[in-house]
């Protein structure tokens, strides 16, 4: 099969080594197609086990949610969008790294992206699905979500274009249709090479409808090439567009600490943040249970940590700057609303968030710690748990609002808890799944920067 060489940049530069052990074509090909060929190694049974009960407690806590109505949350007066939403957010945010390793860094001609882009491109699908779930189930009425689509409804109204939550509908809907589209078309070359390789006449079909027909000829990597290109091209402005839309849900209102232009950078930089935490957390398992260490280098999880620890200083600036300004507009409204984040009944989740997002990524400065596999995996559960604490922060801290006479604490009930954990299930079941059918690395990118891949490379010299 031939090799794409057009889709990466100059391949010969001073750098770390991307692919450790000179394997060749063949070899690559071996490593990752047998993953997907011999039978899955037990903790992938272990783990779909665990999932398949989260997945089971979803399914048991949307089905009561749909009998007894949102009265099941622990939902009050003030805190009208409770761990529904927080979830909503964080899952969207998990969703951005995939988009932004796959497209912009292909943009931007990084090498270091192809030995971790497929399975950060299908954590994205899978998050915006489970992302997708939350604003069905939390309006209670789940009969009628049929609202959000931009059609007129049985009573001849038009949605409301000028709602927030529209435009939530046309940016995820968007985003997870372009997102989809990226995968696959970058799976087609490697869907061909286990077409070839398959041993029973099922796979050979299966693989063969789903590779279209590839033989790797020039025209059809041209094609392939160009396809890839655009749909790079359509997914950057995306990953800037659909958490700003997300952040607008809350900026559009009048209420204090929403009411700030700071939301859209400060949500985007902390989608990706929590993406690549996340890509971090299931690469390290991966790369270990697979044995994978030769593609899945130390380079590229360093390279990782350099992003999170960028994309956590600008999140803790952002942290401090809503501070400022909150003190700065000499609005008092606005002003309680950070001080009663930082020092009111909450206090023990904003201070979670400040350890999880701004101390615990300044490990990362040293490069001992950012290149310590059980450091980095620690640092980067930490991440996520503080990425959610965020969200729980901006939502749940209004159990203040104008009128003390109507301040209450929000308490998340069991069903609260189940809902999330189960949203957990259905990530994991899905991107198990993923590892089990589908190869988690792309190997005709990942060919495409061995030095064989340079035309003028023989015996080892270029």
């Amino acid at each position: 099969m031939s090799v794409a060489t057009t889709n990466q940049p100059e391949p010969f530069v001073d750098e770390a080594p991307l692919i450790t052990g000179n394997p060749t074509f063949k070899g690559i090909s071996n490593q990752i197609s047998e993953v997907v060929e011999n039978k899955p190694p037990k903790p992938w049974y272990m783990a779909f086990l665990v999932a398949s009960s989260g997945l089971l407690l979803l399914l048991v806590s949307v089905t009561y949610l749909i009998f007894e109505g949102t009265g099941i949350w622990g939902i009050n007066n003030p805190v009208g969008w409770g761990l529904a939403i927080v979830n909503f957010v964080f899952w969207v945010g998990i969703g951005h790294a995939g988009t932004l390793i796959s497209a912009i860094l292909f943009l931007l001609r990084q090498r270091w992206r192809t030995s971790i882009n497929r399975f950060a491109e299908a954590m994205t699908i899978f998050a915006v699905i489970c992302a997708l779930l939350f604003p069905g189930i939390h309006v209670g009425r789940i009969w009628v979500t049929y609202w959000f689509a931009p059609v007129p409804n049985q009573m001849g109204m038009w949605p409301n274009f000028r709602s927030p939550l529209l435009w939530d509908f046309f940016a995820v809907g968007t985003y997870f249709t372009v997102s989809l589209l990226f995968w696959y078309v970058g799976l087609i070359p490697d869907l061909a090479t286990l077409r070839d390789r398959a041993k029973t006449r099922t796979r050979q079909i299966i693989f063969g409808i789903l590779s279209l027909g590839w033989r790797g000829g020039n025209r059809q990597w041209k094609h392939y090439e160009m396809a890839y290109m655009i749909l790079a091209g359509l997914s950057t402005p995306l990953v800037l567009s659909v958490h700003s839309i997300v952040s607008t849900d809350f900026a559009t209102s009048i209420v204090p600490g929403w009411h700030t232009t700071i939301f859209p950078p400060y949500f985007v930089a902390g989608a990706i943040f929590s993406g690549f935490a996340m890509v971090m957390t299931l690469a390290i398992i991966a790369r270990k249970i697979y044995k994978l260490e030769n593609i899945i280098t130390i380079y590229h999880l360093e390279n990782m940590n350099k992003v999170m620890l960028v994309t956590g200083m600008m999140v803790g600036y952002a942290y401090s700057c809503e501070f400022f300004i909150a003190w700065y507009s000499g609005n008092g409204y606005e002003r309680f609303a950070f001080i009663n984040r930082a020092f009111g009944p909450f206090w023990w989740s904003y201070f979670s968030m400040i350890f999880c997002n701004v101390v615990v990524p300044q490990i990362f400065w040293f490069k001992k710690l950012r290149t310590s596999i059980p450091v980095m995996f620690i640092a980067t559960i930490f991440i996520n748990i503080g990425m959610w604490f965020e969200r729980f922060v901006i939502i749940v801290t209004l159990s203040r609002d104008y009128l003390p006479s109507s301040w209450d604490y929000y308490r998340p009930t069991a069903w609260d808890w189940m809902t999330f954990i189960g949203s957990f299930g259905l990530f994991f079941v899905l991107f198990l799944l993923f590892l089990r059918f589908l190869p988690m690395i792309a190997m005709a990118e990942v060919k495409g920067i061995l030095p064989q891949a340079d035309p003028h490379h023989h015996n080892g010299k270029h």
